[in-house]
């Protein structure tokens, strides 16, 4: 994380929906680390002027007015620095609140995953005026505490802003998959699409291999060369966020999750999950 979520909460400007969405108004305000960290949550940036450099994943990313960074979960974030003269905003969202926001919309939640490979996403003049515009009305509408839908409006005018981010980041994969390695990037978003349709009862990188008829090799040399992850690293993705959702936003029993995700049992399930989360899935429910 860039900072600990206290010292976000603290900063003049920031409004924030319990722990789980902070909107900075400031970006020159972003409190920086002086070593690496590894990001806890998803941050969003907007520059509107001047320039943010960052390393992510040890790869030098630059941040320029009328653009986009989207830093996920889990990147490793070191040697930021800003220009004099930055302007911008930041969201920070916890993986689990957006996971809830596009539960039922997986193509958007495909396409963050794939702003993986580009962390910055070029924006139109429109689309920045648009985020601009609703970010500043989900500033107004947190602190709007006499209006009885408040929780609803905010969470509509988030999934609008999602929306405006996802078309950008989906323009950016067509003009990807029309350059030199299209093969590479049909074969990754080919593979996403089955994952999505198939998590819940094929976690063999084989199966999906066979179904885009080349070999197990070759799938998970390719998508590891165009995502940095594995295969089994995308399928256990989509598998713990069904379950951290399942365990969030429904009173299934932990049984009854074990066999909707064709898991052998339920003791199974919860070494699964333990050892990708670090808790017992009785405990993450609890928390």
């Amino acid at each position: 994380m860039i900072a600990n979520l206290e010292t976000l909460l603290a900063i003049k400007g920031t409004v924030n929906i319990g722990n789980e969405l902070i909107l900075l108004s400031d970006i020159s305000k972003l409190p920086i680390p002086s070593e690496p960290r590894r990001s806890e949550h998803i941050v969003v940036g907007l520059c509107l002027q001047g320039e943010a450099h960052v390393t992510v994943d040890a790869k030098d990313r630059v941040l320029k007015a009328g653009q986009l960074m989207i830093i996920q979960k889990d990147r490793v974030t070191a040697n930021f620095h800003f220009s004099d003269d930055i302007k911008g905003i930041a969201m920070i969202w916890t993986k689990e609140f957006f996971d809830d926001m596009v539960k039922d919309v997986k193509e958007l939640s495909n396409l963050f995953l794939f702003s993986r490979m580009r962390a910055v996403v070029d924006l139109s003049e429109q689309e920045v005026n648009d985020v601009l515009t609703f970010c500043r009305l989900i500033q107004r509408k947190i602190k709007d505490t006499n209006n009885h839908f408040t929780h609803e409006i905010v969470q509509t005018l988030i999934m609008t802003l999602i929306y405006i981010v996802s078309n950008a980041i989906y323009r950016m994969q067509s003009n990807l998959m029309d350059g030199p390695n299209k093969r590479s990037q049909d074969i990754f978003v080919r593979f996403i699409k089955l994952v999505e349709e198939h998590f819940r009862q094929e976690r063999r990188v084989g199966w999906y291999a066979e179904r885009l008829n080349i070999t197990s090799k070759y799938l998970s040399e390719t998508v590891k060369q165009v995502s940095q992850r594995t295969p089994n690293e995308w399928i256990d993705n989509y598998v713990v966020r069904e379950i951290r959702v399942l365990l969030r936003n429904t009173p299934k029993s932990i049984k009854e999750i074990s066999e909707e995700l064709h898991f052998p049992s339920q003791s199974f399930l919860g070494k699964y999950f333990k050892e990708r989360i670090g808790m017992s899935p009785k405990e993450y429910r609890m928390k």
